[in-house]
């Protein structure tokens, strides 16, 4: 075993000694075509997004479901907020758990799990006669999104290949879409106990589906199991396909990334090779909460959580859960307003998924915040009308249905997606359960807070709550011109070695 310390120029030797093991395999990539989108990556996407559309439908099923569940049940509106916040607290525990569950039983039996979770909840929904065991039924749905919000776009960035992982990975909020536009559309003419059963449906094509699909090359990598890593990289990329350096950049950077090592004050880089190192990358790659706040890992950690407490604090599930009690009170019509949401939302989702790996992340994020901004400066305007300037009262209800449609166009646009994408670049193998888990946390906990304190926020001071908004969506475009690197047609080991590997002494 050789070693080297840091000579006197520090960070910029060790950085392109590291660089040099990443520089090869990228010189003999460029000249390559870019690698093609198989049916066995299309069909696994598919099935990987099947929870996605779950999560979108539990988001979804409270808002045309609550005069029905209301009356049935004989709730209160007090009771019937603790039916919708609870989601969120089942999720936050899921977060906690998922990055732990995905690296110990694969990104497959995870999905799997979470799906059973789902579908006990949306059957304890569809058979409860009373407050208690629907409270039960969306917890259990919570926790399962929680752990489908991490997994999914996990899944998909680490099959696809780099030239299409951005467009894949934001199928993932396309889905949600979908789910949360669905049940808004079948509440209106449905029972909500029907409603419920229709939930249930993707939970169980996803866990059939789920058979028929390869697991995660890179974490079948990550437990040493080569073979089968190999195997299901040549099933992801076409039996004729030629994987040999893809696999052997998977393999060379999940055991030297894990071998840079910070020891009393000296920086030294491992660089040698043993016959079976299997054991020794088991060691290196298991991860404590702890280890995250490693200065190496500073930028990635800044990065992912900070995008996820943006998205959230700009109001997207305020606006996503109370959208009708939204335009009633602007005097607009909720049906009306509900409908025209999922006739923006789809498409705009749908443009985003087309531009991600054309446009890059960064641009398309800030036009997204960008745009989200500007949705809250209109609703904040509204709502400032209407409580002072009575004689533009009737401009009122036509600003608050564009301000919704913009920022939810918007919203689809990129920042619904584009943080979970890039959540699922940026953080290396031997940190990517805990912070995974950490960054989902952090999303859901977000989303508490915000659809927790909304009404009371409204009832202190409507257009200041959107004003409020708005600024924080304003101050998430100057977060990612400043913080959020482009990932556009890197691998992650690319990625991930380049945030990363910048250690002090």
């Amino acid at each position: 075993m050789n070693s080297r310390s840091e000579e006197e120029d520090g960070p910029s030797t060790l950085d392109s000694s590291l660089l040099t093991t990443t520089d090869v395999s990228r010189k003999r990539r460029s000249n390559q075509s870019s690698s093609p989108a198989t049916a066995v990556v299309v069909f696994s996407t598919l099935v990987a997004v099947c929870g996605s559309f779950v999560y979108g439908s539990a988001v979804g099923f409270s808002s045309p479901a609550q005069m029905g569940i209301m009356d049935d049940l004989g709730m209160s509106l007090e009771q019937y907020s603790v039916f919708g916040s609870i989601l969120t607290i089942g999720a936050m525990v899921g977060a906690v758990m998922s990055g732990k569950i995905a690296d110990q039983f694969g990104r497959k039996m995870t999905m799997g799990i979470s799906q059973v979770f789902c579908l006990f909840g949306w059957l304890a929904i569809l058979y409860s006669e009373a407050s208690w065991l629907l409270d039960a039924g969306r917890l259990s749905i919570g926790y399962g999104v929680g752990v489908i919000s991490y997994v999914v776009p996990v899944y998909i960035a680490e099959i696809t290949p780099k030239n299409l992982r951005g467009a894949f990975t934001d199928v993932n909020q396309l889905m949600i879409s979908i789910g949360i536009s669905v049940m808004w559309l079948l509440g209106i003419l449905i029972h909500w106990r029907t409603l419920a059963l229709i939930g249930g449906i993707p939970c169980v094509l996803q866990v059939v589906g789920l058979f028929f699909i390869p697991e995660s090359p890179r974490w079948l990598a990550k437990i040493g199991l080569w073979k089968e890593c190999e195997n299901a990289l040549q099933k992801l990329r076409g039996e004729n396909a030629e994987i040999s350096e893809e696999a052997a950049e998977i393999r060379v950077n999940n055991f030297f990334y894990f071998c840079l090592k910070k020891i009393n004050g000296n920086v030294f880089f491992f660089l040698f090779i043993i016959q079976d190192y299997t054991e020794t990358l088991d060691q290196l790659s298991e991860s404590r909460v702890f280890d995250l706040f490693q200065p190496e890992y500073a930028k990635s950690l800044i990065i992912g959580v900070g995008l996820m407490v943006l998205q959230q604090f700009g109001g997207v599930n305020a606006i996503a859960f109370y959208a009708n009690s939204i335009f009633i009170s602007a005097g607009f019509s909720s049906t009306i307003g509900s409908i025209a949401l999922v006739l923006v939302q789809i498409p705009f989702t749908i443009l985003g998924v087309l531009l991600m790996d054309v446009s890059g992340r960064r641009p398309l994020l800030m036009v997204s915040a960008a745009g989200t901004c500007l949705g809250c400066l209109f609703l904040g305007t509204s709502f400032f009308l209407q409580d002072h300037l009575q004689e533009n009262k009737g401009l009122s209800p036509i600003l608050a249905l564009v301000g919704v449609l913009v920022f939810k166009g918007s919203y689809s646009l990129g920042m619904g997606g584009i943080p979970w994408v890039i959540m699922s670049e940026i953080f290396p193998m031997n940190i990517k359960s805990s912070a995974g888990s950490l960054v989902t946390l952090v999303n859901w906990f977000g989303s508490w807070v915000v659809s927790y304190s909304f009404n009371f926020f409204m009832e202190y001071s409507t257009e200041g709550t959107f004003f409020m908004f708005s600024c924080i969506c304003c101050v998430t475009v100057l977060f990612v011109a400043k913080l959020v690197p482009e990932t556009k047609g890197r691998t992650l080991e690319e990625i991930q070695a380049s945030m990363n590997t910048s250690i002090e002494t």
